[in-house]
């Protein structure tokens, strides 16, 4: 399994995420510090979640829907990582360094 659906599947564990209707509120609060989305979500969605990530100055990652699909049989499009740690740690596997953050 891919290392970091393991790091978001521990951090939605953890209570260290925030999904659906309370997304686009924990963006405006600036409480999220990642946003995860998924490719095949809809333009209107991918539009707002694109719009307030840029807004706000929050990292944004648009993932594979292959990917979501391991996370959980729930079909959810986006998530948001409300951990600093989790965060940190997600883009440190993902791209090696943490200055994104």
């Amino acid at each position: 399994m891919n290392k970091e659906v393991q790091l978001l599947q521990l951090a939605i564990k953890a209570g260290k995420t925030v999904s659906g209707d309370r997304l686009i509120p924990a963006i405006q609060s600036q409480t999220v510090c990642l946003v995860l989305m998924n490719r095949t979500c809809g333009n209107n969605r991918k539009k707002k979640l694109r719009n307030k990530c840029a807004f706000y100055q929050i990292p944004l990652i648009e993932w594979d829907a292959s990917l979501f699909d391991q996370i959980s049989w729930k079909v959810i499009n986006a998530y948001g990582i409300t951990d600093d740690s989790f965060a940190q740690a997600f883009m440190k596997e993902r791209t090696g360094d943490v200055d994104g953050i």
